[in-house]
């Protein structure tokens, strides 16, 4: 559970009551409590937040009975209907004061989080073709289980301490895997180190078809020990001959189709399995604003052959193999290979330097048919986004990483056809 920097004072509880200590009295106590920050609880870049004050259901009232002034569990005989209780025995007071309903706290946290994150493991058999190249028989996706109990502790420990940001308590379930290549089995082939993924809900069918055909490309990939991994590298030519279709993809100012529009959902699946482990990132960068597909902010990978460029080095001693693929509107990459026993965590995204989006724009052009529009541009606030890494290796002290992104505010950005003789501004921007 970690704490971020804040300089809201925060109570839990404001009592005011005055104690009326009575041989027979029943005292009730009122109580109340103040607004709560809205809590953060995490799981590798997963982000969910909860308003503790939209469930008023966490909150009820305890008895609480004490003898003397030490606690005491209250004997049947004290507790009876009605408005007009009995006289209790001499020392000993009933009051009622504010409690969590852990019951509550469970419901929603599994209703909310646990449906999301929880899933069974998996089950592969890893072998070669007769042409030597690697096959999946199945899908070796882990499991995970959020440990509820411990989440709604943590929550309820959040709260009375004024902590703001949860990790959770995820229990990860290694996939049932059988490597039936010998040589796959001696390059360390032996279990599911890390998994990158993305959702891509709402995409084009253009978009969900370039998707495919990414993910397919890195599908077996062997990386070896040492071996710095390039996307561009393996992803290879993107074009009509190699099977995309186009699709929107960001030409400096403006968003046009192009083929392989969508491969920076690839890219960022790929980024997020090695972030996440601790791999050392030899280059990655953000997009040039912040593209809905890839949130939270800061866990994106742009690439743009042969430019722009996702790369990261297998320091793991053992060999890393790729599986890929796509189940509904999530894309994922499976690690396997051999766990060195880095811990690594990922604590974000710190945002700072908002901006609103610029004046709506309008271009005129020849490149489209005169008289006809086309949008190259959605209205996005700019923002700077900033994570970092805490990896410790076995026997070495921790060192924190740090990754930044800035995000450009964009403007609605409209496009007008017009003939080569008419007004033209095809460079210049016109209000």
């Amino acid at each position: 559970m970690k704490s971020r920097n804040s300089n809201r004072c925060h109570w839990l509880f404001q009592f005011g009551c005055a104690l009326l200590i009575c041989s027979f009295s029943l005292l009730i106590v009122p109580h109340a409590h103040a607004a709560y920050p809205e809590l953060i609880l995490r799981y590798q870049h997963y982000l969910f937040s909860l308003d503790p004050d939209a469930f008023p259901v966490w909150w009820t009232a305890e008895e609480d009975w004490t003898m003397d002034g030490i606690p005491i569990d209250p004997l049947p005989v004290f507790r009876v209907d009605g408005d007009q209780p009995p006289p209790l025995p001499k020392g000993v007071v009933r009051t009622s004061k504010l409690a969590w309903d852990r019951a509550a706290i469970r419901a929603v946290l599994q209703e909310r989080i646990a449906s999301q994150l929880d899933r069974a493991p998996g089950s592969v058999a890893i072998d070669r073709d007769g042409d030597g190249a690697v096959t999946f028989d199945g899908i070796g996706l882990p499991g995970r289980k959020v440990l509820i109990d411990q989440a709604a502790s943590l929550v309820i420990a959040a709260l009375e301490q004024g902590v703001n940001d949860i990790i959770l308590p995820v229990q990860e379930i290694q996939p049932s895997i059988t490597v039936r290549d010998k040589d796959l089995r001696t390059l360390g082939i032996t279990e599911v180190i890390t998994v990158g993924e993305s959702n891509f809900s709402g995409s084009a069918n253009a978009r969900r078809h370039n998707i495919a055909v990414g993910l397919e490309q890195f599908n077996g990939t062997l990386i070896q020990p040492g071996e710095e991994f390039s996307f561009n590298q393996v992803l290879g030519p993107v074009n009509a001959s190699t099977g995309y279709w186009q699709e929107l993809v960001i030409l400096g100012e403006r968003t046009l189709p192009d083929y392989g529009g969508g491969l920076c959902q690839v890219s960022t699946t790929a980024y997020r399995g090695a972030w996440e482990y601790g791999f050392p990132i030899t280059q990655r960068r953000n997009h040039s604003f912040a593209v809905r597909y890839y949130s939270p902010a800061g866990t994106d990978a742009t690439i743009y052959p042969p430019s722009a460029d996702m790369k990261f080095l297998n320091d793991s001693g053992h060999a890393i193999l790729l599986q890929t693929y796509v189940d509904g509107d999530n894309a994922y990459y499976i690690y396997y290979g051999t766990d060195d026993g880095r811990q690594s965590e990922i604590i974000g995204p710190y945002t700072w330097g908002s901006m609103a989006p610029p004046p709506d724009r309008t271009e005129y052009t020849t490149d489209i048919p005169p008289g006809t529009t086309r949008k190259v541009g959605e209205r996005v606030p700019g923002v700077h986004a900033a994570w970092f890494r805490a990896v410790r290796y076995p026997d070495q002290e921790e060192q924190i990483e740090s990754f930044y992104s800035i995000y450009e505010a964009r403007p609605y950005f409209l496009q007008i056809g017009v003939e080569s003789t008419e007004k033209e501004c095809t460079t210049l921007i016109c209000s």
